[in-house]
Protein backbone atom coordinates (compact mmCIF):
# COMPACT_ATOMS: atom_id res chain seq x y z
CA UNK A 1 0.00 0.00 0.00
CA UNK A 2 1.02 3.14 -0.72
CA UNK A 3 0.07 6.89 0.95
CA UNK A 4 0.52 8.73 -2.86
CA UNK A 5 -2.97 8.17 -3.61
CA UNK A 6 -6.23 8.06 -2.04
CA UNK A 7 -9.14 5.63 -3.38
CA UNK A 8 -12.97 6.89 -2.15
CA UNK A 9 -15.42 3.74 -2.33
CA UNK A 10 -18.72 3.60 -0.85
CA UNK A 11 -22.35 3.45 -1.69
CA UNK A 12 -23.65 6.16 -4.65
CA UNK A 13 -24.43 9.30 -3.29
CA UNK A 14 -21.65 8.73 -0.29
CA UNK A 15 -20.14 12.27 -1.12
CA UNK A 16 -18.06 10.56 -2.73
CA UNK A 17 -16.86 13.17 -5.54
CA UNK A 18 -17.28 15.94 -3.61
CA UNK A 19 -15.03 14.74 -0.47
CA UNK A 20 -12.38 14.41 -3.24
CA UNK A 21 -12.16 17.51 -4.52
CA UNK A 22 -11.35 18.98 -1.29
CA UNK A 23 -8.92 16.54 -0.41
CA UNK A 24 -7.19 17.13 -4.12
CA UNK A 25 -7.54 20.76 -2.92
CA UNK A 26 -5.84 20.11 0.98
CA UNK A 27 -2.98 18.61 -0.51
CA UNK A 28 -2.91 19.88 -3.82
CA UNK A 29 -3.30 16.45 -5.61
CA UNK A 30 -5.23 15.55 -8.89
CA UNK A 31 -8.36 14.71 -8.59
CA UNK A 32 -9.97 11.78 -10.97
CA UNK A 33 -13.53 10.61 -10.46
CA UNK A 34 -14.52 7.20 -12.56
CA UNK A 35 -18.01 8.04 -13.21
CA UNK A 36 -16.53 11.46 -15.10
CA UNK A 37 -14.35 9.56 -16.80
CA UNK A 38 -16.71 7.00 -18.28
CA UNK A 39 -19.28 9.86 -19.33
CA UNK A 40 -16.62 11.73 -20.83
CA UNK A 41 -15.19 8.79 -23.31
CA UNK A 42 -18.78 7.85 -23.78
CA UNK A 43 -20.04 11.00 -24.13
CA UNK A 44 -23.60 9.66 -22.22
CA UNK A 45 -24.37 9.74 -18.79
CA UNK A 46 -23.65 6.81 -16.95
CA UNK A 47 -27.80 6.34 -16.94
CA UNK A 48 -28.20 6.17 -20.06
CA UNK A 49 -24.98 3.41 -20.18
CA UNK A 50 -26.73 1.61 -18.03
CA UNK A 51 -30.50 1.78 -20.00
CA UNK A 52 -28.72 0.75 -23.57
CA UNK A 53 -25.87 -1.51 -22.65
CA UNK A 54 -26.51 -3.06 -18.78
CA UNK A 55 -24.93 -3.42 -15.88
CA UNK A 56 -21.95 -6.02 -17.20
CA UNK A 57 -20.92 -3.26 -19.74
CA UNK A 58 -20.63 -0.21 -17.55
CA UNK A 59 -18.57 -2.76 -14.80
CA UNK A 60 -16.43 -3.32 -17.97
CA UNK A 61 -15.77 0.48 -18.67
CA UNK A 62 -14.90 0.75 -14.97
CA UNK A 63 -12.52 -1.45 -14.74
CA UNK A 64 -10.66 0.12 -18.00
CA UNK A 65 -11.04 3.70 -16.29
CA UNK A 66 -9.53 2.58 -13.47
CA UNK A 67 -6.47 0.96 -15.33
CA UNK A 68 -5.94 4.45 -17.06
CA UNK A 69 -5.74 5.97 -13.51
CA UNK A 70 -3.93 3.59 -11.88
CA UNK A 71 -0.11 4.67 -13.19
CA UNK A 72 -0.76 7.91 -11.83
CA UNK A 73 0.76 9.29 -8.42
CA UNK A 74 -0.86 12.01 -5.81
CA UNK A 75 -4.06 11.84 -6.86
CA UNK A 76 -7.54 11.10 -5.07
CA UNK A 77 -9.84 9.26 -7.21
CA UNK A 78 -13.62 8.88 -6.36
CA UNK A 79 -14.70 5.42 -7.32
CA UNK A 80 -18.29 4.45 -8.71
CA UNK A 81 -20.80 2.95 -5.92
CA UNK A 82 -19.86 -0.83 -7.61
CA UNK A 83 -16.30 -0.65 -8.51
CA UNK A 84 -14.72 -1.59 -4.95
CA UNK A 85 -17.45 -4.53 -5.10
CA UNK A 86 -15.73 -5.68 -7.82
CA UNK A 87 -12.72 -8.20 -7.03
CA UNK A 88 -10.91 -7.53 -9.68
CA UNK A 89 -11.13 -3.89 -9.14
CA UNK A 90 -11.15 -3.99 -5.42
CA UNK A 91 -7.68 -5.87 -5.75
CA UNK A 92 -6.48 -3.35 -7.99
CA UNK A 93 -7.13 -0.75 -5.76
CA UNK A 94 -5.48 -2.76 -2.95
CA UNK A 95 -2.39 -3.02 -4.06
CA UNK A 96 -2.09 0.60 -5.34
CA UNK A 97 -3.30 2.99 -2.68
CA UNK A 98 -5.15 3.99 -0.01
CA UNK A 99 -8.57 2.77 -0.14
CA UNK A 100 -11.39 5.08 2.16
CA UNK A 101 -14.90 3.70 3.05
CA UNK A 102 -16.97 7.04 3.30
CA UNK A 103 -19.65 4.76 5.15
CA UNK A 104 -22.92 6.73 4.90
CA UNK A 105 -26.20 5.20 6.58
CA UNK A 106 -28.79 3.95 4.03
CA UNK A 107 -31.46 6.31 5.51
CA UNK A 108 -29.01 9.42 4.65
CA UNK A 109 -28.12 7.97 0.77
CA UNK A 110 -32.15 7.63 0.36
CA UNK A 111 -32.63 11.57 1.43
CA UNK A 112 -29.68 12.05 -1.29
CA UNK A 113 -30.67 10.65 -4.67
CA UNK A 114 -33.08 11.98 -6.83
CA UNK A 115 -36.09 10.37 -8.47
CA UNK A 116 -35.08 11.33 -11.83
CA UNK A 117 -33.40 8.59 -13.30
CA UNK A 118 -30.09 9.48 -13.18
CA UNK A 119 -29.14 6.00 -10.65
CA UNK A 120 -30.48 3.30 -11.89
CA UNK A 121 -29.69 1.11 -9.68
CA UNK A 122 -32.10 3.47 -7.17
CA UNK A 123 -35.07 3.29 -9.13
CA UNK A 124 -36.67 -0.04 -7.29
CA UNK A 125 -36.18 1.39 -3.18
CA UNK A 126 -36.56 -2.56 -2.20
CA UNK A 127 -33.51 -3.58 -4.97
CA UNK A 128 -31.60 -0.22 -3.69
CA UNK A 129 -31.86 -1.71 0.40
CA UNK A 130 -30.74 -4.62 -1.17
CA UNK A 131 -28.36 -3.70 -2.90
CA UNK A 132 -27.02 -1.29 -0.29
CA UNK A 133 -26.59 -4.34 2.14
CA UNK A 134 -24.54 -6.71 -0.44
CA UNK A 135 -21.76 -4.06 -0.86
CA UNK A 136 -21.18 -3.67 2.70
CA UNK A 137 -19.20 -6.64 2.85
CA UNK A 138 -16.69 -5.61 0.20
CA UNK A 139 -16.78 -1.75 1.54
CA UNK A 140 -15.45 -3.21 4.87
CA UNK A 141 -12.59 -4.38 2.94
CA UNK A 142 -11.45 -0.85 2.64
CA UNK A 143 -7.98 0.18 4.57
CA UNK A 144 -9.86 2.59 6.65
CA UNK A 145 -13.52 3.09 7.26
CA UNK A 146 -14.49 6.82 7.90
CA UNK A 147 -18.33 7.19 9.61
CA UNK A 148 -20.33 9.77 7.73
CA UNK A 149 -23.69 10.58 8.49
CA UNK A 150 -24.51 14.04 7.83
CA UNK A 151 -21.59 15.59 7.93
CA UNK A 152 -20.31 18.30 5.25
CA UNK A 153 -18.23 17.41 3.10
CA UNK A 154 -15.48 19.39 4.38
CA UNK A 155 -15.36 18.13 7.92
CA UNK A 156 -15.95 14.53 6.13
CA UNK A 157 -12.50 15.20 3.86
CA UNK A 158 -10.68 16.32 7.33
CA UNK A 159 -11.28 12.99 8.41
CA UNK A 160 -10.07 10.91 5.71
CA UNK A 161 -7.21 13.06 6.13
CA UNK A 162 -6.54 12.51 9.52
CA UNK A 163 -7.34 8.86 9.49
CA UNK A 164 -5.07 8.23 6.20
CA UNK A 165 -2.30 10.20 7.95
CA UNK A 166 -2.59 8.03 11.32
CA UNK A 167 -2.79 4.32 9.05
CA UNK A 168 0.98 5.51 7.71
CA UNK A 169 2.99 8.08 7.13
CA UNK A 170 2.44 10.82 4.59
Amino acid sequence: MTADKIYLVGFMAAGKTTVASHIGRALGWRVEDIDMLIEARERRTVADIFAKNGEPWFRALEREMLGLVLPLRHVVVATGGGTFADPESRAAIKRDGVSVWLDVPLEHLIARIPLDGRRPLAANREQFDMLYASRQASYALADVRVACGDAPAAEIADRVLDAVRNLKAF
